[in-house]
């Protein structure tokens, strides 16, 4: 897409991070001298601390030779400037449970899922209630904790 879009560019250097931890990336210098392109766009990503995100610096020569150090400071400086005008959009990790309890129990959990900013995706309230909650990655141990103090409540992981 981004060759198509411009087509009479010389280089078209990327980097990027994926996954939830980060651990899958890639940058790519396009025919630019190993080193000046991709790794300082992805060194941007990660002072930021972003994941799931691409940068491609789409880049024209103009004539001026910039060297190795004005290569690294022109594409640093285009990552740079484009973190600064697009918004950043944070999403929470979550794990999902299925809970399984008495009405009795009701009160209870729905205290501990609202103190601690759970979600619920699904729940069907009779005298036996199934409540499918999302449980924020950075609390989980917390909350799965509070939830098995409770008698009568069975908690199973829900797999994607």
């Amino acid at each position: 897409w981004v060759k198509k879009t411009y087509p009479k560019a010389s280089h078209y250097c990327f980097a990027y991070r994926i996954g939830l931890d980060g651990s899958r990336y890639r940058s790519g210098d396009a025919g630019e001298p190993s080193g000046t392109a991709g790794k300082p766009i992805l060194g941007i990503i990660d002072s930021k601390q972003l994941t799931n995100i691409l940068i491609v610096v789409v880049r024209y020569f103009g004539g001026t030779l910039l060297g190795v150090p004005g290569l690294i400071n022109a594409y640093r400086s285009a990552a740079a400037l484009v973190l600064q005008t697009v918004p950043v959009i944070q999403k929470s990790v979550e794990q999902l449970y299925l809970l399984h309890f008495d009405y009795t129990l009701l009160n209870p959990v729905m205290t501990i899922v609202k103190q601690y900013n759970c979600t619920i995706a699904d729940q069907q309230l009779q005298l036996f209630c199934t409540t499918t909650i999302g449980i924020p990655q950075s609390r989980l141990t917390e909350v799965l904790f509070k939830l098995e103090q409770l008698r009568g409540i069975e908690i199973v992981p829900v797999r994607k």
